[in-house]
């Protein structure tokens, strides 16, 4: 708990308003930042006990500021499994966002389509989700502070924000998906039957990230909305070698969109 009120008060000697909403960007999907009226930008080096993005899309930086008027903290990068970090470590910026005083998470993400109906460049809304990570951030003596030692996950993302999402998207006429994100721990792109192994499971789209943080945000009663950007597809018959700078094209080009959703969401949060 000092580690988390450290990096909290460290934060707040700098931003001194408190963020209602906590964000999360994922590969590529940086630019958001653009719609900030920021007021201050700090590198994660900077703040005690905080990992270190060591992805090269990720900037590692912590902006506070307004989207839509309302206050938010939002992460330029965040940190992963195949980095080498704990789940812990992983999630530590989320309690810290708690401590801080969100009290709605919004994650986005790149990932892999594997349901038919998925193309390059569309989002997908999460409605639910598969933990295949062999670590858990609940894991170990429950932190009381923050939450219950068996948090309920039977909605695990918000369908009040999932619905004023798909009612933006369908206003703006923006294509999106709703579905089940199952994540796994990289950094390797999954194989041909790896991919019919996450459909057969029920996915829709995988990645390497997000329901870590989910669950921290959800052990502290946090609400969560999460959008994904399908950069690559892993549908048989439809796959092909992936690079990162393909990846990085594809979020890019649909970031757009993912941009306008966030903002409006959050301009109708309370």
């Amino acid at each position: 708990m000092e580690e988390f009120f450290d990096a909290a008060q460290y934060i707040q000697s700098i931003y001194k308003d408190k963020p209602q909403f906590g964000i999360i960007l994922g590969t590529g999907l940086g630019r958001l930042v653009n719609d900030i009226d920021i007021v201050c930008s700090i590198d994660y080096k900077e703040i005690p006990h905080f990992p270190i993005s060591t992805v090269e899309s990720h900037s590692g930086k912590l902006i506070c500021g307004k989207i839509a008027g309302k206050n938010v903290v939002v992460m330029q990068g965040r940190f992963h499994y195949y980095e080498g970090y704990s789940a812990k470590e992983i999630t530590f910026p989320v309690r810290v966002m708690k401590l801080l005083g969100i009290e709605k998470l919004f994650i986005s993400n790149a990932c892999g389509g594997v349901n038919p109906a998925h193309e390059i460049g569309e989002l997908m809304i999460i409605n639910d989700h598969i933990n295949l990570h062999p670590d858990n951030p609940l894991r170990g003596r429950n932190l009381d502070e923050f939450g219950p030692r068996f948090p309920d996950m039977s909605e695990p993302y918000d369908k009040k924000m999932i619905a004023q999402a798909l009612e933006i998207a369908k206003r703006h006429k923006i294509k999106v998906h709703t579905g089940v994100y199952a994540s796994v721990t990289g950094p390797n792109l999954e194989t041909p039957a790896e991919y019919k192994y996450l459909r057969i499971l029920g996915a829709d789209a995988v990645g390497m990230s997000t329901i870590p943080e989910n669950l921290v945000a959800r052990h502290m009663g946090i609400p969560v909305f999460a959008i994904s950007v399908i950069t690559d597809i892993g549908i048989e018959g439809r796959i092909e070698e992936v690079s990162l700078a393909m990846v990085l094209a594809a979020a890019d080009k649909a970031e757009p969109n993912m941009t306008k959703i966030f903002h409006e969401l959050i301009a109708m949060q309370d």
